[in-house]
């Protein structure tokens, strides 16, 4: 049901506003499960027609990425909504194609996948940090738009997100991985060093905009540094980018138990049971 076919680019909030705003809990949730709704009846429309979907989340570390995908993909069925999150590459998959090992992981018919960064960690990480060389950068700024129309001509509806955040956000949510023992594992040395070369990933997502902010697969920006709001605002565009219907299904009815009058169960002494600590 696409709700909303209004430009997103045309609606910019100044950095300064986006700051101020604030929504209640009681609100934010009433709207995030009206959203979830809504994907659970896209879900069933992507696996009716067959469709082929892909969503890449990229942006500044602690940006609020996995938030959203988090959010997006608890209500669904995992066997048709994958979350695709890719380690460090090994050595051989340095010696292949670039986009080779993320071709395995794109969608067949009646899947969504969802990646938590893609092959745009070319473009920034692996640029800033100079994990490729400025001849593997530059071909792969020169590659990835064809790449990106070949996937869309083979039939796969390609959504791209970048998540916003300021430099004063991200420090704070840094300062909040430290101080929380179930977060610190989010905080990686590669995250640390991130917030030195500030600067750095801002020309490099500047020029990765340049080159890969296409017509037929152009990027959506997301003002994130209110997480609640950003993921609201993400999750009803993506409703809004495929035009589905409802799928209509048979009524549901339980069927009764059959008993079995002969059957005598084992003595549940004979099984050994999780311990009643709380």
């Amino acid at each position: 049901m696409n709700t909303d076919n209004q430009n997103p680019k045309s609606k910019s909030i100044e950095p300064e506003k986006r700051d101020k705003r604030r929504i209640n809990n009681k609100l934010y949730n009433k709207e995030l499960a009206n959203l979830q709704i809504e994907l659970v009846r896209l879900q069933e429309w992507i696996k009716h027609k067959g469709l082929k979907v892909v969503v890449l989340f990229e942006g500044r570390d602690a940006a609020g990425k996995g938030g959203v995908i988090k959010r997006i993909s608890q209500s669904l069925n995992p066997r048709v909504c994958k979350v695709v999150a890719l380690g460090t590459p090994t050595d051989r998959e340095k010696t292949q194609w670039y986009f080779q090992r993320y071709v395995p992981h794109l969608p067949a018919a009646g899947e969504m996948i969802l990646f938590d960064r893609s092959w745009y960690n070319r473009a920034g990480v692996e640029h800033v940090m100079d994990f490729c060389t400025e001849h593997q950068y530059r071909e792969f700024m020169r590659t990835c738009p064809e790449f990106e129309r070949m996937l869309i001509r083979s039939g796969i509806v390609l959504i791209k997100y970048w998540f916003s955040v300021s430099d004063e956000e991200q420090e704070r949510r840094f300062q909040s991985r430290i101080d929380d023992p179930t977060k610190r594992w989010k905080l990686s040395p590669m995250d640390l060093e991130s917030r030195e070369k500030w600067l750095e990933y801002s020309k490099a997502k500047d020029e990765m905009f340049k080159y890969t902010d296409t017509k037929q697969a152009p990027w959506f920006v997301v003002p994130a540094d209110n997480k609640k709001i950003a993921r609201l605002n993400c999750i009803s565009h993506l409703l809004s980018a495929i035009d589905y219907k409802e799928v209509g299904y048979d009524k549901i009815e339980l069927p009764p138990r059959k008993m079995d009058k002969g059957y005598i169960r084992p003595p549940f002494t004979d099984q050994t049971f999780v311990p009643e600590k709380y």
